[in-house]
């Protein structure tokens, strides 16, 4: 008898362990909602060690898996948070780094008013309470791209807190049914940026590029109130469109200006949270999904065996699929967190407690940014759901693609054709084109006027809906060309004469009298292949709705 094999399945908060005779495949169900039974205002992840030595129990044992993350935005802003230092990416290194940054003895932090700005306007949109109060802290750490030896953050109060974060995951074979989930937002707080140690391991020696040394950061500390991969990276990834709807940050995670650390911990449910580990650096929704998963599956397989959970940092290989052993995580004592004394409070007004006669320039107004705050993703999904009828998973598809939106409106305002066929075009024919070249939406040869013109051409019928395929085909390998030239010159055009095509359709069925045959003893089939034969023999440029009304005609009693 072989040997009976262990399998997960993730059930929302609840992993799933059972004993199954044979097989060798690892699978996990869709997860599906549930709700937190901890009140806000309690610890993120609970610091209680898991009992790992557990009893034999029949038939499966549950898990419930509890997932944290925090995530670093790099902020959009010309100049680093406290120093007049420019912010670019991939300028050379060590070109971009003043006295401060590089905590020469003697220089002091100025606070950069944009970066504070884009935090207050970041916790409006997350619905969060903007405290008119808030203090920098140094904490300490020693690494060699850190000169100052601390970081200055926003420990003890920090600018924004109680907040909250929707997200959409779609559940079930129909892509239609859609789940809101809701995740609590602990805190976003300011603070500053590392620079890169970039090991060389060929000379065996670590490089220190400080151009990043100082960069403002967002923090934003997730509440544990997801279950799995998939949950976490779906609210990242409503997170970073937030974020790019606002113009608070760019949030391209390819270009490290969005970093996920996620806390993951596993338990039996009505025992204590499990220990939690940490599982660093994750720049990617893709990776960060499959490291999360990855990293419950380790911890349930480590106390099924009777091992212990470490509480450690770990981070997530992903040419192996799973996590690696980094370091112990450290406490609140290890990093020493004490005030910072070169700067003073924080101190933001509402209109209501804004002194008189206080100048704009020297202070920040939150009901003014609350003003300034854009129409944001949810927003544009429902506007979009509402204005052109479209499903809610194509609401989803042309926000999650950068510039697909734009792209679409575009083609909408120049198009007399129906909103649901201009999302069908775009999102299957036009998307598809751009995936199988690996383009971006600026980067495609077809520009929204000229897929405009060519839906144009479709919807009064001047060609048929596989000739207009072709002429796409033609608009993305040479760019200059207009969809109607393209047309003329390949006589893509429906034939408008009535009498050239019933005579098209005699000759077929002259041709063919076995399929006639077939269509006059019933058979449903046949008809259609009558009308692909006058298709082929008309070169396409036939309409099959005229071409099948010219048949049955012919072909009645």
């Amino acid at each position: 008898m072989a040997a009976p094999m262990l399998r997960w399945w993730c059930l929302g908060r609840r992993w799933l362990l059972a004993c199954i005779d044979g097989g060798s495949r690892h699978g996990r169900g869709a997860a599906i909602g549930f709700t937190s039974s901890r009140k806000r205002g309690q610890t993120s992840v609970a610091q209680q060690p898991l009992i790992t030595s557990q009893k034999s129990r029949k038939g499966e044992h549950e898990w419930a898996a509890v997932v944290g993350l925090e995530i670093h935005a790099q902020i959009s802003s010309n100049s680093k948070l406290f120093s007049g230092s420019r912010v670019h990416f991939a300028a050379p290194p060590n070109s971009l780094v003043s006295f401060f940054d590089a905590s020469l003895p003697g220089t002091l932090p100025v606070l950069n008013r944009r970066c504070v700005e884009a935090a207050v306007m970041t916790g409006l949109a997350l619905n969060c309470c903007i405290n008119k109060k808030s203090l920098f802290d140094r904490k300490h750490y020693f690494y060699a791209d850190l000169p100052a030896g601390y970081q200055i953050t926003q420990q003890r109060l920090p600018i924004a807190v109680n907040g909250s974060l929707a997200y959409s995951v779609c559940v079930g074979k129909k892509p239609s049914r859609v789940i809101t989930k809701t995740v609590r937002i602990k805190q976003i707080q300011l603070e500053q940026d590392s620079g890169k140690s970039l090991h060389d391991e060929l000379r065996s020696q670590t490089l220190i590029d400080l151009n990043r040394a100082g960069v403002g950061l967002l923090e934003v500390v997730l509440e544990p109130d997801m279950s799995c991969g998939e949950e976490a990276a779906t609210a990242v990834r409503e997170l970073q469109l937030i974020l790019q709807a606002l113009g608070t940050s760019r949030a391209n995670m390819a270009e490290g200006q969005l970093r996920v650390d996620a806390n993951v911990s596993v338990h039996h449910p009505g025992e204590p949270l499990g220990v939690r580990t940490e599982v660093k650096n994750l720049n990617s929704a893709k990776f960060l999904a499959k490291a999360i998963d990855s990293e419950i599956e380790r911890q349930i397989h480590e106390l099924e065996n009777g091992r212990e959970i470490l509480n450690e940092t770990r981070s997530f290989d992903y040419k192996l699929g799973c996590t690696m052993p980094m370091r112990d995580k450290e406490g609140k004592q290890d990093y020493r967190f004490m005030p910072e004394p070169n700067l003073p409070p924080l101190l933001l007004y509402d209109t209501e407690s804004l002194p008189p006669g206080a100048d704009p320039q020297q202070v920040i107004n939150i009901d003014w940014i609350r003003e300034q705050l854009p129409e944001l993703p949810s927003e544009t999904r429902e506007r979009l759901i509402q204005q052109y009828g479209i499903l809610p998973e194509h609401s989803f598809a042309l926000l999650n693609e950068v510039g697909l939106l734009e792209f679409f409106q575009n083609v909408i305002k120049e198009t007399r054709a129906e909103p649901k066929k201009v999302t069908s075009w775009v999102l299957n024919i036009f998307l598809g084109f751009l995936k199988q070249q690996n383009l971006a939406v600026n980067e495609s040869p077809v520009t929204p006027s000229a897929l405009a013109e060519l839906l144009n051409l479709l919807d009064r019928k001047a060609i048929s809906s596989t000739a207009a395929k072709q002429v796409f085909e033609e608009l993305w390998r040479s760019e200059g060309k207009t969809p109607s030239q393209i047309v003329s010159e390949k006589q893509l055009e429906l034939m408008q004469d009535q009498e050239a095509l019933e005579q098209a359709c005699h000759t077929v069925m002259e041709g063919h009298p076995q399929v006639v045959m077939d269509v006059k003893r019933g058979n449903p089939r046949a008809i259609n292949k009558l009308i692909g034969l006058v298709r082929k023999a008309t070169l396409s440029r036939a309409d099959p709705t005229a071409i099948k009304e010219i048949l049955e005609r012919k072909l009645s009693p």
